[in-house]
């Protein structure tokens, strides 16, 4: 009996070999070595060493010592009275790495030179 549905290749015969024209190639080079290199280019460019400089020097900013009972609003106002208090905290807190705007007695912080006099 004869297959329900008889398919082209049936007929015993070996497949031949694939063969990639000259253009084909290309394509497929293309495919794998672009991302290729993408991907070495991004690890190489994320594990480059950081490189930071400490070079400014000691007149960049001065410092102050928070007082008992004084906020970073409060420090703000007297290091730099004719400013806006906002900009100030804003830049104390970036100078400082701090991540909230609470301050402890006898804490030290760095001030912003456009602020110190």
């Amino acid at each position: 009996m004869a297959p329900a549905f008889p398919h082209r290749f049936d007929s015993g015969a070996a497949a031949a070999p694939l063969r990639i024209t000259r253009r084909g190639r290309i394509v497929l080079t293309t495919l794998i070595t672009v991302p290729a290199a993408l991907l070495i280019g991004s690890f190489a460019l994320s594990s480059a060493p950081a490189t930071a400089s400490l070079e400014s020097g000691a007149d960049d900013f001065a410092y102050v010592t928070v007082a008992d009972g004084e906020s970073l609003w409060a420090v703000a106002e007297r290091v730099a009275p004719q400013a806006d208090p906002r900009d100030v905290i804003a830049d104390i807190e970036r100078l400082n790495g701090l991540e909230a705007s609470a301050v402890s007695p006898g804490q030290s912080l760095a001030i912003p030179a456009a602020y110190s006099n």
